[in-house]
């Protein structure tokens, strides 16, 4: 069944080298699923990995690979190839690719395409982890990021190379909500204001130690994100997490829960507040030096932190039109989470499940009920961007 947002809507997929260019095949899958026109363009590495044949079977659609084709280039094929679409996506991008890109070379019909289009790209990389962390590629990345060209992925996992770590293609599904989110939602939220909280609290003890939740702010950056995509302006208060400012966003890097609130505090007034970081309850009242063994363990005193969800929840004059708030339980996801819903004053709660077998805190999926005035709504597992891609869909149709 097409997908509404996407319906009409076309893409360039450009296929590289590499063992990931199999999840390509799925990608097209899922786009012309969601009603999405696919034209491909096959690189000559890629076409060592995926054939033509079964690029041009799914696409529906002849597969372009050649540069100096007569018929087409007497037309400027590659030209009219570059602008017929609504959005360009890279999957998978090689490390070679990518760094043909920064450096603006123009030697095959991938990369003439690329310098020659004028609508968005997005790339999706893929490689080997150590050709990922090395400082060619991660220039490069600057580079495109600081163009506008927007980077889905890559993940960390086992590799067919045997190593482990990030370099892993995004999973179809992951690359599909990256491209509803540019696609579908593009200024759906322009002129809307969104203040996003992500990642944990650090709460001192002493000048060396801290207390703090289990959150690596995959989630809220991936919010933060669809947001932004969604021509929202936005403003990512973040504790401390190890991911890359996503493109767009303003990001206020703060530490403890206190400068958490005075961080959202001076970010009002806003349209719409999303309190996805997982905030100490309680902060230690800190030693100014490092506490020593002493035969007998340290007596903390704990103090609770500031309840910004319901601060901003209560507020009078300057509440922002829609509240959401997280809730990561370990048991009665739905009683708890809706008691937490009334508790606060938000409008919204996401809840998800974060108890033993779960892998959600720190991993890239994650499956949540909604909780609002309709009830209780469950979400299925899904990437953490689909999650977000379609979190924001409900705020859009909330607030449109």
């Amino acid at each position: 069944m097409a997908d509404l947002s996407l319906a009409g809507k076309r893409v360039l997929l450009i296929i590289s080298g590499g063992i990931a260019a199999y999840k390509a095949l799925e990608l097209i899958r899922l786009l012309r699923k969601a009603g999405v026109g696919v034209r491909a363009v096959l690189t000559r590495g890629g076409a060592e990995f995926v054939t033509p044949l079964s690029v041009q079977a799914l696409c529906e659609d002849r597969v372009y690979t050649d540069l100096f084709s007569l018929t087409d280039e007497s037309e400027m094929g590659h030209i009219q190839l570059s602008r017929s679409a609504d959005l360009v996506v890279v999957a998978p991008a090689s490390a070679d690719l990518l760094a043909r890109m920064a450096a603006g070379l123009a030697d095959d019909l991938a990369t003439t395409l690329l310098l020659a289009t004028d609508k968005p790209v997005m790339v999706a990389p893929a490689m080997n982890v150590r050709m990922w962390h090395h400082p060619a590629t991660i220039a490069n990345l600057a580079t495109l990021q600081s163009r506008g060209i927007a980077i889905v992925g890559p993940e960390a996992g086992g590799m067919a190379c045997g190593e482990f770590g990030p370099g892993r293609l995004a999973e179809p599904d992951t690359i599909l909500a990256a491209i509803r989110q540019r696609l579908g939602h593009a200024g759906a939220l322009s002129g809307r204001h969104a203040v996003i909280t992500s990642g944990p609290t650090h709460e001192a003890i002493d000048p060396v130690r801290y207390i703090a939740n289990r959150s690596s702010g995959k989630q809220g950056h991936a919010i933060a994100q669809a947001l932004a995509q969604a021509g929202a302006r936005v403003t990512l208060i973040t504790g401390p997490v190890a991911l890359p400012e996503p493109p767009g966003v303003t990001c206020i890097p703060v530490e403890s829960a206190a400068a958490m609130h005075a961080a959202v505090i001076a970010a009002l007034p806003a349209d719409i507040a999303v309190f996805c970081a997982a905030v100490a309850d309680w902060r230690v009242v800190a030693a100014d030096r490092k506490l020593k063994k002493s035969g007998a363990p340290p007596q903390l005193t704990l103090v609770e932190t500031p309840d910004i969800l319901s601060d901003i929840a209560h507020r009078a004059a300057d509440r922002p039109a829609l509240v959401i708030g997280f809730a990561a339980e370990t048991e009665n996801l739905v009683a708890n989470a809706t008691a937490k819903r009334a508790r606060k004053g938000c409008d919204w709660i996401i809840a998800n499940h974060v108890g033993a077998g779960s892998d959600v805190m720190g991993g890239d999926a994650n499956e949540v009920v909604l909780i609002n005035q309709d009830g209780a709504t469950p979400w299925p597992r899904a990437s953490k961007a689909a999650i977000a891609e379609r979190l924001v869909s409900n705020i859009i149709k909330e607030m449109t």
